[in-house]
């Protein structure tokens, strides 16, 4: 068994006294903050590296104005400015991407029935009604969206939503900050930053897919980390 599972299965234990039959539920939620909590320094660094693309966006609208004409000047005049200035087009990506392996092997934890060739305990807890090895189809298979399971799902869409929509709210603000164009004013932007600027306000939707077909154990992972990414990002950009 790995590490992690058994630390997770010994928070689980400490747990029990206080809420039962969904202590390993709750352990995976309390789990996941923690592991947020540690690598939140990464997060302030990708703040900081965004908040110093943004301190320049005033000059990037100037030189959109000066060759807004020909987009190849335009990006390499941005990239010029971003040279001098010390601050590179992609700062804050970086933390970020420090922070995907802790995340897969988390992910793979709570979705995986098998841990170093033992099966997976903590797929045979529940949360209520709802055995955290089990999917939504499940559920609808086993008493329809009002069942004691499906209302399980019906309370963890309900979070995601009110979660995704806070994120998209953020995510266009942040977008609109940091990439040049994104707040929809017409004007042009290199391709792949345009591309970005688009598509990145929607992925906090992709968490209700997320919850609707992973086994639900990896699903209360996703919303606590998303849920905490949400807050995380409100807090860094005030």
């Amino acid at each position: 068994m790995s590490l992690f599972a058994t630390l997770v299965e010994g928070l689980a234990d400490l747990l029990q006294p206080l809420f039962q039959a969904s202590a390993a539920a709750a352990a995976i939620v309390l789990f996941t903050a923690l592991v947020r909590l540690l690598l939140h320094p990464l997060a302030r660094a990708a703040a900081r590296g965004q908040q110093a693309r943004a301190r320049l966006q005033p000059r990037i609208a100037e030189l959109r104005r000066k060759h807004g004409k020909s987009p190849e000047r335009f990006q390499k005049a941005v990239l010029e400015l971003h040279a001098r200035e010390n601050v590179s087009p992609l700062s804050g990506l970086l933390p970020g991407l420090l922070q995907m392996p802790a995340f897969f092997v988390l992910y793979q934890l709570f979705s995986s029935t098998t841990i170093g060739g033992e099966d997976n305990g903590l797929l045979t807890h529940t949360l209520f009604a709802a055995p955290l090895g089990g999917r939504w189809a499940d559920a609808l298979g086993q008493g329809g969206p009002l069942g004691a399971a499906g209302l399980v799902y019906l309370g963890l869409f309900a979070l995601v939503a009110a979660v995704a929509f806070v994120g998209y709210r953020n995510a266009r603000q942040m977008a609109a900050a940091a990439l040049p164009g994104a707040a929809g004013d017409g004007e042009q932007r290199p391709g792949a930053l345009a591309a970005v600027g688009k598509v990145m306000p929607f992925m906090s939707f992709l968490t209700l897919v997320t919850v609707a077909v992973m086994p639900l154990a990896a699903a209360l992972y996703v919303v606590t980390s998303t849920t905490w990414s949400t807050v995380e990002r409100m807090l860094l950009h005030r």
